[in-house]
């Protein structure tokens, strides 16, 4: 699952996870509308976005868990996370995976390889 406000994203990264043969891939640019379609047991991975409208990415990851505590995180976003101001209103958060905006192709699916094998 990849949820990312900015449809150029989603669209990149699905085409080229799905062109690499080893992903299915569904795409949301709502994170509303991809917590409507999460369903338990169905997506190993979800890659989410941080600074997103309606709600944020941390906030869709506490939601994601609630529904399946199986899935497997990786946060997307220009913002740094350690940012002062994210450390402030999110003070418990455990990041363990985190890919900076740009991504490269080979980074977005090394990193995502190594999450999966987690």
């Amino acid at each position: 699952m990849i949820v990312d406000d900015d449809p150029d994203i989603t669209k990149t990264f699905g085409l080229v996870l799905e062109d690499s043969g080893l992903y299915e891939v569904d795409t949301y640019n709502d994170p509303l509308a991809a917590l409507q379609n999460m369903r338990p047991n169905f997506y190993e991975l979800a890659l989410l976005d941080i600074r997103m409208p309606k709600m944020n990415g941390f906030e869709l990851s506490d939601k994601i868990e609630e529904i399946d505590n199986k899935v497997k995180v990786c946060f997307i976003s220009a913002y740094d996370i350690k940012d002062k101001a994210l450390r402030e209103k999110y003070p418990l958060l455990q990041v363990r995976c985190f890919l900076p905006k740009p991504i490269s192709v080979s980074d977005l699916i090394k990193t995502l390889e190594i999450e999966l094998l987690r």
